[in-house]
């Protein structure tokens, strides 16, 4: 039964491909190749969602289906998959690829968590918070991964075996997976969403985005919905209200580590200086024009290749280790949310989705950021959010755009809705959901949060564009 599921699920990719291509573009409805770049759209949705094969497997999809069909030039659709904002992913990779071995990872963490307390308040508030601030200097996926094992073993030596049926493992990873997700919003740094997004606003205006001007948009955002879903997860009963000994473990376990290594430091002062650097790029920009942060991030990653361990006396980082680090399933992904983009602008499917819902009388007010943040967040809770901004920010331009209005603070304002996944076992959630939590409980959990902060995203982003003239300008 499961295979024949999964039969149906990989014919019906091709078969809806075929019937939007031909059934809306050889009838004359739209343009024959705007209906196929549509139908490239649909097919890899489809296979996003119902996942009948890797979710990495159907980032690769723009390049076979653009040969076979001719639906735009290659070499566009084939760059995306080599571009800057791959290349700054994969430093941002490099810079951090020592971190597990060298104990960097852990040692932030359990310094964050050695001031938490014993009650459960206290426990969501610190994971949360935590994970916020971690997702600003690194991907929240990776945020995801070093802490959820570190909350399990807590809970282990608290006495929980048990994930599954543990009652207070379920709001300390869901606090995990939810602050990562909200603090991902905040930086540039946060995930393959935000640099997809970056690369959108630099192709339609032509000049280079600062990180800067991110910070200062999305900040407001990232209290707001931070204070939120806080709120939201206290003021929720709770079966547990306390665990012993919590405090004294993350003592325990941050003591055990001893003094910070040289190579902890020398980590440390790289990525820091990756990012400083990224947030000061308006001071040297005329000086050195081609230094930008992608290339900032690989220069700075290199260097791990040369530095020789003071402990191990081996290199800091080797090609063996990097090829074990290197999220390389997520630079396809993100790359296949690029190649997908340029074939919808390419074919001119966006103009054509643009021109549908020019034509719902959206006036550019409450209603078209409402329906922007909804449409950005369904996408993301369905999929995740690298393909969100993959599929939304294209039509987010292309409609506003058809309006005669500034598409940047509307981009703005989608990123808010689409930095949130909180409903299905997928994509961060999936890391969760493997170390024991109940995928039932999260998506019951995750509702009210979920509308909770689509809500707080479209009012933060409305109320900015009203009160703030330069949330559209960018330096």
């Amino acid at each position: 039964m499961k295979d024949k599921r999964l039969g149906i699920h990989l014919a019906m990719g091709p078969v809806l491909y075929l019937i939007i291509s031909l059934g809306l573009g050889k009838t004359g409805v739209i343009d024959y190749t705007a209906a196929k770049g549509i139908g490239t759209a649909v097919w890899m949705i489809y296979w996003w969602v119902t996942r009948p094969v890797d979710i990495t497997v159907t980032a690769l999809l723009p390049a076979a289906i653009n040969a076979i069909f001719n639906i735009a030039p290659m070499e566009g659709i084939i760059s995306q998959y080599a571009s800057s904002s791959i290349i700054l992913i994969f430093g941002s990779c490099l810079l951090t690829a020592p971190w597990s071995e060298i104990g960097l990872d852990k040692r932030i963490s359990l310094k964050a968590l050695s001031l938490i307390g014993p009650s459960m308040k206290s426990q969501i508030t610190v994971w949360l918070l935590a994970a916020v601030v971690l997702s600003n200097m690194m991907p929240n996926v990776v945020v995801v991964a070093i802490f959820t094992p570190i909350a399990v073993s807590m809970l282990a030596a608290a006495g929980y075996e048990d994930i599954k049926k543990c009652e207070a493992a379920t709001p300390i990873l869901c606090a995990i997976a939810w602050g990562s997700q909200v603090g991902g919003a905040g930086t540039p740094l946060g995930g393959a969403m935000n640099i997809t997004a970056i690369k959108f606003i630099e192709d339609y205006t032509g000049t280079e985005f600062m990180y800067v001007d991110w910070i200062t948009r999305m900040l407001p955002y990232t209290i707001i919905a931070t204070a939120a879903v806080l709120a939201a997860m206290l003021l929720k009963p709770m079966k547990t209200t306390s665990l012993e000994g919590t405090k004294e473990y993350f003592k325990k376990c941050y003591a055990e580590l001893g003094p910070m290594k040289k190579d902890e430091k020398i980590s440390m002062v790289l990525f820091v200086a990756a990012m400083l650097g990224s947030f000061i790029r308006p001071l040297y920009a005329d000086l050195l024009p081609g230094l930008v942060p992608a290339y900032l991030f690989l220069i700075l990653g290199l260097v791990n290749f040369f530095i020789v361990s003071a402990s191990s006396h081996k290199l800091l980082l080797t090609w063996e280790s990097a090829q074990r680090e290197v999220m390389w399933g997520m630079l396809l992904l993100f790359a296949g949310g690029l190649a997908l983009g340029q074939i919808l602008t390419d074919s001119g499917a966006n103009d054509v989705i643009a021109g549908v819902i020019s034509n719902a009388n959206l006036s550019g007010g409450f209603v078209t950021v409402l329906v922007f943040t909804v449409f950005a967040c369904v996408i993301s809770e369905m999929t995740n959010s690298t393909v969100s901004a993959a599929v939304t920010l294209p039509i987010v331009i292309g409609v506003t755009q058809k309006m005669g209005l500034n598409p940047i603070p509307y981009i703005f304002t989608t990123c808010m809705a689409m930095n949130y996944e909180s409903l299905l076992p997928v994509s961060v959630r999936a890391i969760s959901v493997s170390y024991g939590l109940d995928a039932d409980k999260l998506m019951k959990n995750g509702l009210p949060v979920t509308i909770i902060r689509m809500v707080v995203a479209a009012l933060v982003g409305y109320i900015m564009m009203m009160l703030w003239p330069g949330f559209g300008k960018l330096g």
